[in-house]
């Protein structure tokens, strides 16, 4: 299967500077975005996301390097035929329609009127925006600016969708619905990146993610790998004190009382064993999960960790996380009966 998406030692200079050297945006970025896959982009302000997506869609030309879609290199104009784009504050025109705006994209892709009509109700019901949809950009509030930018970007059915804040200005409730229309896309075989500062949403809907700082890519993997706290496990149930103190071979206890333990195990195999022992020594297990930090301490300590060395200082590696506000257990639980 051909991949929508692949990055090679993408290197991004714009001319100027103090100096006069020139500013390097992207330091050499790789990255895959897989068939199907909901992708996050992370990083903080100056990073080098928006210098990326530029990339990526021919808006600028990389210094050196390449950028794949589908298999095809930037330089063949069919490579974007396939790609759906929001970008960031974009600036529709004000005393146009949403329908109009929908009905102007389709026709940049070469479709035809009778399809554009079609589509366009289509999926302005899907963004639920279809009630408005004859109204002016100059009477819609941000968020629905924003549902119709997403309409936009479908017209055409693009198998890969750019999505740039895409819930920037969005209340709760359109954010969620944004939230299941890209997880409706991703079970229809579509990919999305979503280049956004919004970490807690990321967290909830994408598969994998990279932070960007400083032009570099700091970490690319997915939510569950990045923010896994080691072997570490939260097991809920019923204990008593001959529960805290397993072979060392297998587990020590991190904290103990009536109703959770939180252990650390040599080896991921080794959960079972501790599983086995513990109801052999009275525990009745309710539910067993990986320990894990938020999405956003790990982006705050790789970027905190990142500037440091830049800077020459050396940082004391993070304490162990302890309270129930600092880490929380996977939403996916293993039942144990």
């Amino acid at each position: 299967m051909t991949i929508p998406l692949k990055i090679t030692n993408l290197k991004k200079t714009y001319a100027g500077g103090i100096t006069g050297k020139g500013i390097e945006a992207l330091k050499g970025v790789s990255l895959e975005v897989h068939s199907g896959e909901i992708f996050g982009l992370l990083g903080p302000n100056g990073a080098g996301k928006t210098t990326l997506v530029k990339s990526i869609l021919g808006i600028l030309k990389p210094t050196s390097g390449s950028c794949e879609l589908f298999g095809r290199q930037l330089s063949d104009p069919t490579a974007r035929a396939k790609v759906g784009y929001l970008q960031e504050n974009h600036r529709f025109p004000r005393n146009m329609t949403g329908r109009e705006l929908i009905t102007l994209a389709g026709r940049l892709t070469g479709m035809p009127d009778s399809a554009i009509r079609q589509r366009a109700d289509l999926l302005l019901n899907r963004v639920g925006m279809l009630e408005w949809a004859d109204t002016k950009f100059a009477k819609y509030s941000k968020g629905m600016a924003q549902r119709v930018g997403i309409a936009q970007a479908l017209i055409h059915d693009p198998d890969l969708l750019i999505l740039d804040e895409p819930t920037d200005g969005v209340d709760p409730v359109g954010r969620a619905e944004i939230g299941k229309l890209i997880r409706d896309l991703k079970a229809e075989g579509k990919t999305t990146l979503i280049n956004s500062h919004a970490l807690a949403e990321v967290e909830n809907i994408c598969d994998r993610v990279a932070i960007l700082n400083q032009g570099r890519a700091l970490t690319i993997g997915s939510v569950a790998e990045l923010t896994a706290i080691g072997l570490e496990y939260v097991i809920q149930g019923a204990f008593n004190d001959d529960c805290i103190h397993p072979p060392e071979e297998i587990a020590s206890i991190i904290s103990f009382s009536n109703n959770e333990l939180i252990a650390h195990v040599v080896t991921d195999s080794d959960i079972d064993r501790l599983s086995d022992w513990l109801r052999g020594h009275g525990a009745s297990i309710r539910s067993l999960s990986q320990r894990r930090r938020s999405l956003e301490t790990v982006f705050l300590e790789l970027v905190e960790e990142a500037r440091a060395e830049v800077n020459g200082v050396t940082r004391e590696a993070p304490a162990p996380l302890t309270s129930a506000a600092q880490d929380s257990p996977t939403e996916k639980t293993t039942e144990k009966g």
